[in-house]
Parts: structure tokens; sequence; C-alpha cells
């Protein structure tokens, strides 16, 4: 009985989570620029079908607690996608993460062994299909300058590498998830 209850309440917590996610006051064009190729959001919003809807499809659904089926909330992006880039980041510390839209922001981090260099990301998960062109990656660097930190030029290749390792990583989960 105890378990049913915390199963329940696990449910009605993440439910709670992604609701309060989707509602975070966010204007059209917040976490879209117009100046990222394929960012649109109608059109990204209409991507798919259900069965292509990824790792976590269904994995919020609130369906039949009191024996009625609820709509089950899903993620707005590609679950396979969503994970790996997560899993990539994870030396990183996470600003924001919104799975709804798609985005994910770190805080800038330094390397401990060059202190006076540090980065921030911003990930842009594109589609609901794992795709080649469905991550985006923004390379953000800073160099510090006396005691000041000034805007400096990412290499162009550090954002092409972590979009890779976020493909393969999501290839990688889509395999395992398939046995």
């Amino acid at each position: 009985m105890k378990s049913v209850l915390d199963a329940r309440a696990l449910v009605v917590f993440l439910a709670a989570a992604v609701i309060l996610t989707a509602c975070g006051g966010v204007r059209d064009g917040d976490y879209y620029p117009e100046d990222v190729p394929g960012t649109d959001q109608t059109e990204m919003r209409t991507h798919g079908t259900e069965e292509e809807s990824g790792l976590f499809s269904g994995a919020f659904s609130l369906g039949n607690l009191s024996g009625t089926k609820a709509p089950a909330a899903r993620l707005g992006v590609n679950g396979f996608l969503w994970r790996a880039t997560l899993d990539t980041l994870t030396f990183m510390p996470l600003a924001t993460a919104d799975p709804v839209g798609g985005v994910i922001i770190t805080d800038w981090h330094a390397n401990p062994q060059v202190p006076s260099e540090r980065f921030k990301l911003t990930v842009y998960i594109l589609d609901t299909r794992l795709r080649a062109d469905g991550v985006k990656v923004s390379v953000f660097r800073q160099e510090k300058v006396g005691s000041q930190w000034q805007d400096a030029v990412a290499n162009p290749a550090t954002a092409t590498q972590l979009e890779n390792q976020i493909l393969r990583r999501a290839r990688e989960l889509k395999v395992g998830a398939g046995k």
C-alpha cells in the first residue's frame, strides 16, 4: 500500500514539475532566437508523431490514477537527444533546463587547469525526431583580464564536437532502449 502511495506521489510530483516548467512566463522568441536556423516554434511543435516522441514518451503519464485516463504530459523534444545532452554536460553546472522548449543553458565553468578562461553553453534541441540536425550548441567563452571577465572568441570546432558527442550518446541510448 505504501509503495502505491509513493508511486502516486512521484507521478504527481513529476507532473507538477512539468506543468511548472511549461508555465515559466516565457514569451515567444525568448528561447528561440531568430538567428538560430530551424527554431521556429510552430514548426518544431508539429514535427513527428506520438510513436516518434522518444525515450520518455509516456514517462509523465497521469493516466489511471483515479480510474479515468488523463492526457499524458510529454517532452516537447526528442527524449534521446534530451537525455544525451544532460549526460554529455554533466561536467558543467546547469542554469536552466526546459524540457518542453528543448533548451539547456549552463552556468559559467572554468577548467581548474586554466582558471583564466571560462565557458558557457546553450543547447537547443530542435526536433522531436533523432536527427543529426536536431541539436545545436552555442559556446560562449570569456577570458580573465586583470580582475574582469571579457568576452572572447570560442573555437567553432568546440560546438561541433559537443554536438557530435550528444548525437553519439543519443544513438547509444536509442540502441540500449531497443533491447
